[in-house]
């Protein structure tokens, strides 16, 4: 049977590299399941593949899309899945990696049929949130979607927006649509994830940032810097950067925060990945590349 082999893990664990190895002895191609990689112009800040591993071994959505696409787990799952049908065709096992769960979880269980979110509706709402605050769309949340209202932290401007998007597109309650139902797939999953203990994992992270910012990642963060308001660029290591460049705290104070923003992210994603007893846990240095068979699973 045709096997989707994923390999996940929190941001800094060390992925990439056992990927490649992995994608090497498989001759696969590699699916990268990371909600910023996809874009281009953030190579630094997203820790994206270098060019080096992408000559090593063929990557799909790595910098595939502009800042101002818009682009969601829905439409990763559709096109992750019509890409594996194309690949399975010639290959027994096509591997998967990445550390942003919804993206994962959207090809491995399938996700709620979410209308996509049209442009101008989007900028409409955000518009009103930046001329009138969060009060006007929590009220039209309310009156839409009573159940979801209920559930929604309110403070979250970016999940209140969202949940009104939906409602407004699909002429329903984003409720309504929320069923959390596993989808059959047409190949076998295997779950191969990355852990290390929590102190070693924030080392690795903090040396990390401390590395992006000596390649340039401070340059990278003043050329989109005029593309902040983006949704794509809502992220760790460019959001504390833009403060810097407005002259709210020091560089030192952003790169901290950087780096703790990145630890809470990642006890973020463990605690997601905790959830799923599917997966098989290892640390990366007592992974044997060599020695792992999927048909032994």
């Amino acid at each position: 049977m045709k096997t989707l082999l994923v390999l996940l893990g929190a941001t800094g664990v060390g992925k990439t590299e056992l990927s490649l190895r992995l994608a090497e002895k498989w001759q696969t191609p590699i699916l990268s399941a990371d909600s910023r990689q996809i874009y281009r112009d953030l190579p630094i800040g997203t820790a994206a593949p270098f060019p080096t591993d992408l000559q090593r071994v063929k990557h799909y959505f790595i910098g595939t899309h502009s800042l101002d696409e818009y682009y969601s787990a829905s439409q990763f799952e559709t096109d992750a899945l019509r890409l594996l049908d194309e690949l399975f065709v010639s290959h027994d096992v096509v591997l998967m990696t990445g550390g942003s769960m919804m993206y994962l979880d959207a090809v491995c269980r399938g996700i709620d049929d979410i209308p996509t979110i049209d442009a101008d509706l989007r900028n409409d709402l955000r518009t009103l949130y930046e001329r009138e605050g969060i009060d006007p769309i929590r009220l039209q949340l309310k009156l839409l979607d009573p159940v979801f209202y209920q559930q929604v932290d309110l403070k979250n401007h970016k999940r209140v927006i969202h949940a009104l998007e939906i409602c407004l597109m699909a002429g329903k309650p984003y409720s309504s649509l929320r069923t959390a139902q596993v989808k059959k797939r047409p190949f076998r999953i295997v779950k191969i994830g990355l852990r290390r203990e929590r102190e070693e994992l924030y080392e690795r992270i903090n040396r990390r940032t401390n590395e992006m910012m000596r390649v340039g990642l401070l340059d990278e963060a003043r050329r989109v810097e005029p593309f902040r308001h983006l949704n794509s660029l809502n992220t760790v290591g460019y959001k504390e950067l833009f403060q810097y460049f407005d002259g709210a705290c020091s560089l030192d104070f952003a790169v901290e925060k950087i780096k703790q923003h990145t630890r809470i992210y990642s006890r973020k994603q463990m605690t997601w990945f905790k959830r799923d007893t599917e997966i098989q846990w290892v640390h990366p240095d007592e992974f044997s590349v060599e020695n792992f068979q999927i048909d032994n699973i």
